[in-house]
């Protein structure tokens, strides 16, 4: 006779049971397997260490560490690895220091840095007398710099005095009164860059100041610290500041040196919009597209069928070119520092159809699926003339449903040139952006090459860059 189980075998209490002790069961396997995993780094870790490869070694017995940290195989390892790394680095800057004490300070730097990360995992040991080396090289390092530091701003070098200063108290902290030298330093140091309104031709005046305003919130953001660190961009407040109308509508480069002085800038930028050159083509798109009709017959059955319709599109789009020219001018003599001249372009399309198709616009294709299948080439052809019309983010659908939403007619928004300027194709009856409007986009992405030219000056003290002695005029 079979007997059958107790009814709470499997039943609630049963499972309860059931499930606690596969789960006991699960934490003793994946237990097991874990040790397995680190006693084998471990192992490893002992045999790379015994062939020379400390490093490696080191590698393994953190690893294991990491998967189960109170091994103390895996800690045995560590140390043992720890330990021969520091005992050759220690011998590599005794050698170094005999020809380059300055190099052999900054391995201390590195070893002092591996041993402070190196504390989770082992105590990094040293030799008895390792302290007072340290200390001994770190002392002559930072005499060094403080000494360079020194001789840098007696010689109108702030920026090279600050690297040094901020070296020695990298050295040792507190050294003398190197951190207070270095905050002083970089104060003079300091260049401060006014972005001052671009001359602009007369037709189109405000389009320097606009430009000038918006490579100056560029900068303003791109160059702060740590991506420059002795170049401050001016805010337009601080430049624009009672300046006549006149004024705002562009400077002589006498005239933007002067206000740099009296604003207290180190550096203008200042330059010259040229002439807006713009052209304008139309495209035409006149052909018939495919709709697809979906028609349920008596039987409640639906078949699907595909209708030629003809349709016009017209396409307009306007091509914009204007130079740019820039100086980086030294405030103090007139120098300049940087100077670039280039053409910036941008073109926008808009797109236009009379024709209002019935149905949905989404029921709407360039060609039948069936026109697709047996004669590709039209396809092929058909799409590459809507594309080169309507540009090759722009589907028939989205053109369809824009025309039904815009009306009998569309107007231009100047919040749309964003849009434009990102390749975006709008439907509109007539309205192209002017001609200033994209100049005025073109010319706001230019910063970049002023930006690398801000960069590369950025470290480079005046006494370097050959400007000469402050002049009392300017041309």
């Amino acid at each position: 006779m079979i007997h059958s189980p107790p009814a709470d075998t499997y039943g609630t209490k049963g499972g309860h049971i059931m499930f606690r002790r596969l789960s006991s069961v699960f934490l003793v396997i994946a237990f097991v397997v874990g040790c397995a995993g680190t006693s084998k780094l471990s192992e490893k870790s002992e045999k790379k260490l015994a062939s020379g490869d400390a490093w490696r070694a080191w590698q393994l017995a953190t690893r294991a560490l990491d998967k189960e940290p109170g091994n103390p195989r895996a800690r045995s390892a560590a140390t043992a690895a720890g330990a021969s790394i520091a005992e050759d680095w220690q011998r590599r800057i005794h050698a170094l220091a005999e020809v380059d004490s300055l190099g052999a300070a900054e391995e201390v730097l590195k070893l002092a840095d591996f041993r402070a990360k190196a504390a989770r995992y082992a105590t990094i040991a040293v030799g008895a007398g390792w302290p007072e080396e340290e200390r001994t090289l770190r002392r002559a390092a930072a005499k060094v710099h403080y000494q360079n530091g020194n001789e840098a701003f007696q010689s109108k070098r702030p920026k090279r005095a600050c690297d040094e200063f901020s070296d020695a108290e990298r050295f040792v902290t507190g050294y003398r009164d190197a951190a207070k030298r270095a905050d002083r330093a970089l104060e003079e140091a300091l260049s401060r860059v006014a972005v001052v309104p671009f001359r602009a031709p007369p037709s189109d005046a405000s389009l320097g100041i606009q430009v000038a305003r918006a490579w100056r919130d560029e900068l303003i953001e791109d160059l702060a610290p740590p991506a420059a660190r002795f170049t401050r961009i001016m805010a337009g407040d601080a430049i624009e500041r009672d300046m006549r109308v006149s004024d705002l509508d562009g400077l002589s480069r006498r005239d933007a040196i002067r206000l740099g002085r009296v604003r207290g800038a180190q550096r203008v930028v200042w330059g010259s919009i040229g002439n807006v050159q713009s052209s304008t083509r139309l495209h035409v798109f006149n052909d018939t597209v495919a709709r697809r009709v979906v028609e349920k017959g008596q039987d409640g059955r639906e078949s699907t069928h595909w209708m030629e319709v003809p349709i016009e599109v017209v396409a307009r789009v306007r091509d914009v070119t204007v130079h740019v020219d820039y100086e980086v001018i030294d405030a103090g003599s007139g120098a300049s520092l940087a100077h670039r001249q280039f053409d910036r372009s941008t073109s926008a399309r808009v797109v236009w159809t009379s024709s209002q198709l019935e149905g949905d616009p989404a029921s709407y294709s360039l060609v039948s699926d069936e026109v697709r299948v047996a004669n590709p080439n039209r396809a092929r052809d058909v799409e590459k003339r809507w594309a080169s019309v309507c540009g090759n983010a722009t589907t028939l659908a989205q053109v369809l449903d824009a025309r039904r939403k815009a009306g009998p007619s569309g107007h231009y928004d100047r919040q749309a040139l964003p849009r434009f300027v990102a390749g975006a194709a709008f439907v509109f009856l007539e309205d192209l952006p002017p001609a200033a409007d994209l100049a005025f986009t073109a010319l706001t992405q230019g910063s970049g090459p002023l930006r690398e030219d801000l960069l590369r000056l950025d470290p480079i003290d005046d006494a370097d860059l050959d400007v000469g002695e402050p002049a009392g005029d300017v041309r």
